[in-house]
């Protein structure tokens, strides 16, 4: 175990290791490669301190209580920005009541949840109440009740005992609240065979009015349990965990599985202190938020419950396994399982609580892109930070994909205003000379990209300057004929729609650092363009690199204009990775006419662009293929006969005809 503490004696940063020796050798490496809160970590660090333990669940143990002692600032902390309510029984009161709570687990009460919402518990609470009519009033109103000897409007309307005027004894109604309890916990069955022969009964007996109150408990009944659907058949116990995560930050989500139904649903989103992978998000995840949960809670209070289930679903297992199991265990005081789902239901559940967490995720990220304030922010933080002249309200981005050299393809996106405009978006094949890294790709990208800008602003000058005296003059002598229009800039006069490349970007950003960013202003500098913003935007570290500058540029992590940088270069990554498996597919299709003698890569690529795709070109005649510029009969039937796998079969000549066998 080690601390970190700064120049103030406090301590920042608390971990774990099982050689102390390789980790700080980790952490007083190369500081340009290191996380941006690691290195933040390690620079604002002045010592460092050790203590040495005997096994890893007494590690866990003491790096919880010195994250809970000391509350360092680099340390993962799973702490909810707000609380969740549960449904408290009061069980040490001589009239038990439920409610809604928020805060400290107290001894002698019954918990169940955490719900999302207070409403969700009240609407569970207004449906059972007809069939368990317990208490739900605080003390003074109770005593109040008492006093004047009339009950409140839910004792009236049969939604309360009403113990408080005596219709109940203590025992009966004490009975009616451990019935709730058992509702809740998730032995349902007895309760509605119960009152199913409860209402037969009444029926035979002709007592209708009775029978039909004992019908409308069970409609309840029913529709409470349809709100807490049964996942696990076989009454599982069980905390489902998932993460979505990137370089900077993560998202968990947890569904706790109460008697194999769904009961609750929490999630946070939290910045990873150092990189970190999904079994060490895991490993830090179940150390504090089980440790905090049964510090609330209390482990000597048994009727709270357990707040560690028997069974821990995670998507993967941490390093320690075994440890973090033992300790668990610990705190349960009985054997807990941690695995991963592999099958059925439970590896179903996972898959869902999987996809809230990526759901949350994108969420969080796209939070502030949705907010026209925050948009605006975002732009005027990346004029401050780049010294630009005016806000850049139109962003380009440009991505490279390919797989070891081969299908190199790129994508370039468009950000106008903060938001994306897909209707301009361009992908781009690349020569094979690309494939001499990502630099070179990126400068043969910007150089097509801007030499067709130049292009085409120079045909709309022209188009301008032709045009202007006669559209003056018609204009003069048929001011209504809407046939005549001035040519606006950036416009093909033939479909009237904007040319590809017609405007410029304030801001041009390129997937890379350095050496990507100075190659793509290079390329402007050779063009004559001097007024495009050039920056690079590294993936790992999320560093923000200017062209020529030996150092990057750190943007504040919770910064408007990173957000928008990191959203522009998913959203160039995605783009390009479409663009490269449709390349890629269309190759692999296309491979399949490899084994025909003679027929280069000229004539597979005619053929495939010709059908469409191998799977039309399989069910093509002889004629159909020697229609295709470049083929005779006899490649045609080549091509035939290579598809049907037949070397040397008689090839397809009429459609219908009769192939032999």
């Amino acid at each position: 175990m080690y601390k970190f503490r700064d120049a103030a004696k406090r301590v920042i940063y608390v971990g774990k290791a099982k050689s102390l020796r390789s980790r700080l050798n980790s952490y007083f490496a190369d500081l340009s490669g290191l996380h941006p809160r690691t290195r933040q970590m390690v620079t604002t660090a002045a010592s460092v301190e050790w203590t040495v333990v005997g096994t890893e669940v007494e590690a866990l143990q003491l790096e919880y209580n010195w994250i809970k002692e000391f509350d360092p600032r680099f340390n993962v902390r799973y702490r909810d920005d707000k609380s969740y309510p549960v449904l408290a029984v009061t069980l040490n009161e001589e009239f038990p009541r439920l409610h809604v709570y928020r805060g400290a687990r107290k001894k002698g009460v019954r918990y169940f949840g955490p719900y999302s919402h207070a409403w969700a518990i009240r609407e569970t609470l207004d449906l059972l109440l007809r069939v368990f009519p317990a208490r739900t009033c605080s003390a003074g109103v109770f005593r109040r009740h008492g006093q004047i000897g009339r009950p409140c409007l839910l004792g009236y309307i049969d939604k309360c005992s009403a113990p408080c005027v005596g219709r109940v004894s203590a025992d009966e109604h004490r009975a009616i609240v451990e019935d709730f309890c058992d509702f809740l916990a998730g032995r349902t069955d007895a309760m509605v065979k119960r009152l199913e022969r409860e209402m037969a009964e009444a029926s035979e007996e002709l007592e209708f009015e009775r029978a039909a109150r004992l019908r409308d408990d069970l409609g309840a009944l029913r529709r409470a349990m349809e709100k807490q659907a049964v996942v696990f058949g076989d009454g599982t116990d069980a905390d489902v965990v998932a993460f979505a995560h990137d370089e900077l930050e993560a998202a968990v989500q947890v569904f706790h599985v109460r008697g194999g139904r769904v009961r609750g649903q929490r999630g946070w989103v939290i910045d990873k202190a150092e990189e970190m992978d999904v079994p060490a998000l895991v490993d830090h995840f179940l150390t504090q938020f089980y440790g905090e949960e049964s510090d609330r809670a209390g482990r000597d209070d048994v009727e709270t419950g357990p707040v560690v289930p028997r069974e821990v679903l995670v998507p993967e297992l941490p390093a320690d396994a075994d440890a973090v199991a033992e300790w668990l265990s610990g705190l349960r005081g009985s054997r807990v399982r941690l695995r991963v789902a592999q099958r059925g239901d439970k590896k179903a559940l996972a898959e869902t609580v999987e996809r809230n967490a990526k759901e949350a995720f994108t969420q969080h990220k796209l939070r502030r892109a949705g907010d026209l304030t925050a948009r605006s922010a975002a732009l005027q933080e990346l004029q401050d930070y780049l010294a630009l002249d005016s806000a850049p309200l139109r962003i380009e981005c440009i991505d490279i994909s390919h797989i070891q050299g081969s299908d190199v393809v790129a994508s370039l996106v468009v950000f106008e205003d903060g938001l994306p405009r897909k209707s301009e978006y361009r992908k781009f094949a690349l020569r094979e000379a690309a494939t001499e890294g990502d630099v070179a790709s990126i400068a043969e990208v910007v150089r097509r990209r801007f030499h067709r800008y130049l292009k085409e602003t120079a045909e709309n000058a022209a188009e301008a300057t032709e045009t202007a005296p006669e559209v003056a003059s018609d204009a003069a002598e048929e001011p209504g004929d809407e046939a005549v229009r001035p040519v606006r800039a950036g416009i093909d006069p033939e479909t009237g729609r904007p040319r590809k490349f017609a405007y410029p970007p304030n801001l041009l950003v390129v997937d890379g650092a350095g050496p990507q960013a100075t190659a793509a202003a290079d390329v402007l500098a050779e063009l004559g363009i001097t007024d495009i913003a050039v920056v690079g935007l590294a993936k790992r570290l999320e560093e923000v690199w200017l062209p020529g500058e030996p150092d990057p540029m750190i943007l504040p992590r919770t910064s408007d204009a990173l957000y928008l940088l990191q959203r522009l270069r998913d959203e160039a990554h995605r783009f390009a990775i479409r663009y490269h498996r449709e390349k890629r597919a269309k190759r692999m299709q296309a491979s399949e006419l490899d084994s025909v003698p003679g027929l280069g890569q000229a004539r597979r690529t005619a053929l495939i662009k010709h059908f469409g795709s191998v799977k039309k070109l399989k069910q093509a005649r002889v004629e159909e293929i020697e229609a295709v510029p470049g083929f005779g009969r006899r490649t045609a039937e080549a091509v035939v006969a290579a598809l049907a796998g037949e070397t040397g079969a008689a090839p397809r000549a009429v459609p219908g005809g009769d192939q032999g066998s």
